[in-house]
């Protein structure tokens, strides 16, 4: 798994799959594990209180905990 910090802006990868998955919409709403695949590449774009990062995928927007992510491609250039 990644050991970089996620930041903002960075490319990441869903290495595991979490029991269920919790959409980042003003209303959010669980999606079955299945709806996304192990390998899945998305982009942060914003971090929520409780550990919890705004990643956007193809199948739309979800909370992830870093966990289940890897950094794929920093977005930090210092």
């Amino acid at each position: 798994m990644g050991t970089k910090e996620i930041s903002i802006g960075d490319k990441v990868r869903l290495v595991v799959s979490p029991p269920y998955f919790k959409t980042a919409d003003p209303m959010p709403m669980l999606r079955p594990p299945d709806i996304m695949i192990v390998g899945e590449e998305g982009l942060v774009t914003d971090r929520r209180p409780g550990q919890y990062w705004v990643v956007l995928f193809n199948k739309g927007s979800f909370l992830m905990e870093d966990q289940y992510l890897e950094v794929i491609l920093s977005h930090t250039s210092n």
